[in-house]
């Protein structure tokens, strides 16, 4: 696990480095320190690197300076740290700060007098024991949610240990990208696993990222190809997933990402079968494509049962010819007889209660009755009919609300 530039400087022994520039892009996260020792840094850094420069071995004029802020940032640095103070670089001149503060790239000055060698020890020895704790705690939520531990009550101990709070209520969500092959085709093995690496601790780092700014979330890498969220159940959950989703989908690039949110786990010991639900809503996700990019296995119902089948076209002319006839491309508002009839649905073919839940008056609802019956050949009455409109809606509300069909 690697640390925020906020937490590193945060450390203790760190107090007198300040920043110059970049403060918004402090939670960039820091893999390990470099030291640069030649002119320029593009070809000797990969990125995530804190990178330091002392002028001791090479002289770092103004130009110099500005040229590294440039190549920082290109390849994706956490931060450049300049040693001032000595007999090498005095000051950071005012171009090079407005320069690093107009790309973002946090720019930080360190005293000549605080040691290099003190600073590169206190940050590695951050880096080695966050990465300890971090597969520590992957240990034990692994165990958790693969329900493989000796004892349930040990494992509770160990997590509390490592300040993992799992007391409260959670759900899982079950995380997995997509499309790999084709990557790995398009790209060669080489530039596909290049890519692929890169893409994967991208998705990571945003991960944290949203973790860290959600009370109680937490990040388990689980080996082979899924990542598990562990997640506080709150009121704007489905909305901040599918926000998520949205982000997640930039970072993935070529690839696609689905996601699968399980029920309400009361307390650590459901975890195992949270993550059994979370991965069966990322199938279906990964077979239906939900607009919103994630599906809730507590409203899957007969969803689970269309997973079975393997021809997504035969469940798109199925909802075609069900509610194709219903809308009308050419009018205003071109969903008003699918909007009806979902209404009539949920009041179990009422029309009075689906005229109060529409706000329309009898006369217009039963006008509309009759034009759905006219239009689709069936009666509201058949409760065939009514069964396949209710799941052709799901399948059609769950890809998008408002994307057409055509009979």
């Amino acid at each position: 696990m690697s640390l925020t530039l906020e937490e590193i400087l945060h450390l203790p022994g760190l107090q007198a480095m300040s920043v110059r520039a970049g403060a918004r892009n402090l939670q960039r996260r820091v893999r390990w320190p470099y030291v640069a020792e030649n002119e320029g840094i593009a070809e000797w850094v990969m990125g995530g690197e804190l990178v330091f420069v002392t002028g001791i071995n090479h002289p770092r004029g103004q130009a110099n300076l500005l040229s590294l802020i440039e190549d920082g940032e290109a390849v994706g640095i956490a931060g450049l740290v300049i040693l001032t103070g000595g007999s090498f670089i005095q000051t950071i001149a005012p171009p090079v700060i407005a320069r690093a503060e107009q790309l973002g790239l946090p720019l930080i000055e360190q005293p000549y007098a605080l040691k290099m060698v003190v600073v590169t020890h206190l940050i590695g020895t951050a880096l080695v024991q966050m990465s300890q704790l971090r597969r520590s705690r992957n240990d034990i939520l692994g165990q958790l949610l693969s329900g493989d531990y000796p004892s349930l009550a040990i494992a509770c101990q160990r997590a509390r240990h490592l300040e993992l709070m799992l007391d409260e209520p959670r759900r899982v969500v079950a995380l997995r990208l997509v499309e790999v092959e084709q990557l790995f085709e398009r790209h060669g093995l080489a530039e596909g696993e290049r890519l692929w690496q890169a893409v994967r601790q991208a998705l990571e780092d945003h991960l944290q990222t949203w973790c860290r700014a959600r009370p109680g979330a937490v990040l388990v890498q689980m080996p082979g190809d899924l990542q598990v969220l562990l997640l506080a159940d709150a009121g704007d959950l489905p909305s901040s997933l599918a926000a998520l989703h949205r982000q997640l989908c930039m970072v993935a690039g070529e690839l696609r990402l689905h996601m699968g949110l399980s029920r309400l786990a009361a307390d650590c010991a459901g975890y195992r079968q949270a993550l059994s639900e979370a991965r069966q809503a990322l199938d279906v996700a990964q077979h239906l494509h939900p607009a919103d990019g994630f599906c809730d296995f507590s409203e899957l119902g007969v969803l689970r049962l269309l997973q079975g089948i393997k021809d997504r076209s035969l469940i798109d002319d199925f909802v075609a010819q069900t509610l194709g006839r219903l809308i009308n491309p050419g009018r205003k508002q071109p969903y008003v007889l699918v909007d009806t009839l979902d209404a009539l649905l949920k009041e179990n073919g009422n029309g009075l209660k689906a005229a109060q839940r529409l706000g329309l008056h009898r006369n217009t609802i039963n006008q509309r009755i009759q034009r759905i019956e006219q239009l689709s050949g069936q009666s509201l009455d058949d409760p065939l009919f009514r069964m396949n409109a209710s799941v052709a809606m799901l399948v059609w509300r769950m890809n998008g609300p408002r994307q057409g069909v055509t009979p």
